[in-house]
């Protein structure tokens, strides 16, 4: 027949015991009195039938069940501990860690956040960059993830944080030599600009729009968009934009869309984080602060 499961208390009371030998000592560690103690490490020891000490006159030591038992307790309340301090520690301070790609912080994130830091000035997020590795493990790593797809993925919840439209950029001076109005065909005469990891990039847009292009092997590949566009701005090719990233960058002037063709993608950021896991009240907040954002400029 399986022994019920002895309280926690009287586990942290053997288990202080077993590390000082002393319940004094182990009764001024758990802010207990002695008699406590020495109560509760006796009823554990009648609950489970047998003595965990040899009561010593100058001390403990411990029989051989309590040396057998005493590592599986240290390890457990030790685990208890760690866990309960991860998602509960720090109080109101706890750091929030998000994990976000580059181009999605510089572009879209980064503008708004002071924003954030007017409305919440003590709450502290690490942000990480980690772009294309499997989002797993670092699902479980973060409080928050950002990724970049159609939002199906196991055992998260995904959030849409971005509607797009897709369409070539490129930087003023690319074509300030031609007299004639822009149009698709001098694609060929640059580089195109491509990025790993994005599945509707351009050869989607070109498929999607009809448009025809020779292949001139001048293109150039990246993985991060973040650097497309840096290329694009210094008029070393065509990018492929999307709406939500390269706004601000039209409205400065720093690029601009050459031809008028543009494709809705279903591809998307997201909001994500374990389905199953418990979210921090301070990453909580984050949260509901970027699906606001996300809907007002979707607005």
């Amino acid at each position: 027949m399986k022994k019920r499961l002895p309280p926690l208390n009287w586990l942290r009371s053997f288990e202080a015991s077993a590390r000082h030998l002393n319940f004094t000592q182990a009764a001024n560690e758990l802010n207990l009195t002695q008699a406590a103690i020495s109560q509760q490490v006796k009823s554990l020891e009648s609950q489970l039938g047998t003595s965990l000490f040899k009561r010593l006159p100058r001390g403990l030591a411990l029989t051989d069940a309590g040396l057998a038992y005493v590592p599986a307790i240290h390890e457990s309340i030790n685990r208890l501990s760690a866990v309960t301090n991860e998602l509960f520690g720090q109080g109101p301070s706890k750091q929030v860690t998000i994990r976000v790609s580059l181009v999605f912080f510089t572009t879209w994130l980064a503008p708004k956040l002071p924003l954030f830091y007017e409305q919440h000035p003590d709450i502290r997020i690490c942000f990480t960059s980690n772009i294309w590795q499997d989002g797993a493990e670092k699902e479980r790593e973060t409080d928050l993830n950002i990724r970049y797809g159609r939002g199906i993925w196991s055992d998260v919840k995904a959030e849409r944080l971005t509607w797009d439209e897709l369409f070539p950029v490129c930087s003023p001076s690319l074509i300030q030599g031609y007299s004639e109005q822009p149009h698709t065909d001098m694609l060929s005469e640059h580089r195109l600009l491509h990025v790993l990891g994005y599945e509707e990039g351009w050869g989607y847009w070109l498929n999607q729009t009809g448009t025809e292009h020779k292949d001139n092997g001048l293109g150039i590949q990246f993985d991060t968009l973040i650097s497309a566009l840096e290329m694009a701005k210094l008029g070393q090719g065509f990018a492929i934009g999307r709406t939500s990233l390269v706004s601000e960058m039209l409205k400065e002037g720093s690029l601009i869309e050459p031809f008028t063709q543009r494709v809705e993608t279903s591809e998307a950021f997201f909001l994500t984080h374990q389905a199953q896991k418990y979210l921090h009240p301070n990453a909580e907040i984050f949260k509901q602060w970027l699906l606001e954002m996300a809907q007002a400029q979707r607005a």
